[in-house]
């Protein structure tokens, strides 16, 4: 799947003036929905209400796990259309029932102070291994490479930092809502992870899902040029691990931020 074929996927037909319809390509055989694909998709609904102005924050809650075998509809509520500012309320149903909803926030183009968290060391994208997830049907469209992969099996506990490159695995065009679409959908991919780093613990151990999720849009966005997912997990308690990941351009320039609490309960051993 190349990263045109990604935004393809993800299109939406429009079945009112605020209502739209997804669907999950090659879903067949999965448990759920890929929380990332969601997440983009809810952005594109939005998109289609808002001119000239580019999203710079969203924030989403996962209530169900959604049905890859059926289509998603997506209703967007026009919360407001402000002189700089436009906000879109969307809510994601299958079967009557939400499964998502996000909250997104619009603002048209303009100059300001400007300063960032700054780039943390990090070795570079060529000395780091392809992502073996990268044969997984959610991250074809991406390129990822591990710094400091894990085996998935028996690994010793470790800090909970972990730091990804990341790019679209084919060109994307210059349209930079497109690229924060992108973004979105990779956003979800190795974030949860994180918290788990230091349990040494493996997937197959645990219940484990995105709860909620935000992102704040810093700077414009290349999707096709290597990017630094740095990320960090300050807190696991209660169940649920709570995650931060920052995205850097190989220049330094910090692009944007991503925050996510997401289940991580051990599984009871069977009787």
């Amino acid at each position: 799947m190349s990263a045109r074929t990604l935004i393809e996927n993800l299109s939406l037909e429009r079945l009112e003036v605020n209502l739209f319809r997804g669907l999950t390509p090659g879903g067949e055989g999965r448990r759920r929905i890929y929380g990332g694909q969601v997440i983009a998709q809810a952005l594109l609904a939005a998109y289609e209400t808002v001119e000239e102005r580019l999203c710079h924050s969203l924030h989403c809650y996962f209530m169900r796990p959604g049905d890859p075998s059926i289509p998603i509809v997506f209703e967007v509520d026009r919360a407001r259309d402000g002189g700089s500012f436009t906000t879109r309320r969307v809510i994601a149903v299958q079967k009557g029932k939400q499964i998502f909803n996000l909250a997104a926030s619009f603002q048209a183009v303009e100059e300001g102070f400007e300063h960032q968290r700054p780039m943390p060391p990090a070795p570079g994208w060529e000395g780091a291994p392809l992502d073996s997830d990268s044969d997984d049907p959610d991250a074809e469209p991406l390129e990822i490479r591990r710094v400091d992969p894990r085996s998935g099996q028996g690994d010793p506990p470790a800090e909970p930092r972990q730091q990804v490159w990341m790019r679209a695995r084919e060109p994307l065009p210059a349209d930079q809502r497109l690229h924060q679409v992108v973004l979105a959908y990779a956003s979800d991919m190795t974030l949860l992870g994180t918290s788990l780093r230091p349990h040494g613990v493996h997937w197959s151990e645990l219940q484990s899902a995105s709860l909620d999720h935000a992102m704040w849009f810093h700077r414009p966005i290349d999707a096709n040029a290597w990017h630094l997912f740095d990320q960090e997990s300050p807190s696991a308690s209660g169940g649920r691990g709570m995650n931060f990941g920052y995205l850097y351009e190989p220049s330094g320039a910090l692009v944007a931020t991503c925050a996510q609490e997401g289940l991580m309960r051990r599984l009871k051993p069977r009787t």
